[in-house]
């Protein structure tokens, strides 16, 4: 009864500081927690969204952020923003929104975007794409305030790429269920592993190979034991600054107009560099004795078959025919 009393007062405390700093009586805090590391891509442009409005907003709102897994990791930012544990996080979209709405899954589907520009297009143009973002926002009680992509996808390993018929028998980490159908027609094997335990994964054994964006082999140090990467890229993997709803909405106008406004901005240049940084951090990994291939010619023609024949009917199953059909028709259109 004492530890219900000490909760029951500390929930008055909390509403009434709530309130209080919402009527501009005081500082309004908020977290903003992301598990990239603090030289990831995302994870400076998350910083740059957090520094921008602090100083924008003079000292009526603050954003603090929290790198590298400190209070969530990667599958756990999203159900963290949710639930109002945090007011805001750095949500990886292949991650977190297939479990509440499996058609998301189109961009997972290989060659069918061409861009991050027409994949998050079809979400916020088309009828069906926008149904699949509504329904993913209502249900997780969240809000987009930036785009903050983590970089096209291809393939790394601590073993020798070259061709398709080198994946067979690789210890492969899985992050995504869509990946699953790949690895498996490679004939490789696959181990769900989280971001966090990568590093560790590599250095064991555990695992040999990974699908990963160029510039989180440099950020996490995975490229310490990754000796070979292989193109082509799979799919352009999108991440977001997201808010809880709730929490959002309570903030004055002007404030929601702020994080919104900057998170355009900032949105943008983490957009713009993406592509470029990935390419660089590929230099960067052959300067340090790594080798990248990229499949041509009757490897890439066998890469492609494969995809079609054994991947893209298995994934297509993961996702309702009237979405993909859509995507397909938006994208070629």
């Amino acid at each position: 009864m004492k530890l219900f009393k000490i909760f029951a007062v500390g929930a008055v405390l909390t509403s009434s500081l709530f309130s209080a700093s919402l009527a501009g009586a005081e500082e309004i805090v908020a977290r903003l927690s992301v598990h990239w590391g603090p030289k990831h891509h995302s994870a400076i442009h998350a910083q740059m969204f957090a520094d921008e409005v602090n100083k924008r907003a003079e000292g009526r709102l603050r954003i603090d952020v929290f790198p590298a897994g400190q209070l969530f990791g990667i599958r756990e930012q999203l159900g963290a923003v949710t639930s109002g544990a945090v007011e805001m996080g750095g949500i990886v979209g292949v991650v977190s929104f297939p479990p509440i709405n499996k058609n998301y899954n189109v961009v997972s589907f290989t060659g069918l975007f061409d861009s991050y520009d027409e994949q998050r297009g079809f979400f916020t143009d088309d009828p069906a794409g926008m149904a699949i973002w509504d329904d993913i926002t209502g249900k997780s009680d969240s809000v987009l305030l930036m785009y903050n992509p983590v970089g096209p996808v291809m393939t790394f390993s601590t073993k020798e790429l070259n061709g398709v018929d080198s994946m067979s028998g690789l210890k492969a980490r899985a992050l995504i269920g869509a990946e699953r159908p790949m690895w498996e027609a490679l004939g490789a094997n696959t181990v769900s592993m989280p971001t966090g335990e990568v590093y560790s994964g590599l250095q064991t054994g555990m695992i040999d190979t990974i699908n990963s964006p160029p510039g989180s082999i440099r950020a996490f140090s995975w490229w310490e034991f990754l000796t070979h990467g292989q193109k082509p890229y799979q799919y352009f993997a999108d991440a977001y600054i997201m808010a809880n709803a709730t929490w959002f909405k309570a903030l004055p106008e002007d404030l929601q107009q702020l994080l919104l406004d900057v998170g355009a901005e900032i949105g943008q240049i983490s957009t713009d560099t993406i592509m470029q940084t990935g390419e660089e951090t590929l230099v960067e990994f052959q300067e340090r004795g790594g080798v990248v291939n990229e499949l041509a010619g009757d490897e890439a023609a066998k890469f492609d078959m494969l995809m079609k024949d054994k991947v893209q009917p298995v994934i297509a199953d993961k996702i309702d025919a009237d979405a993909l059909s859509a995507a397909q028709a938006y994208s070629t259109n």
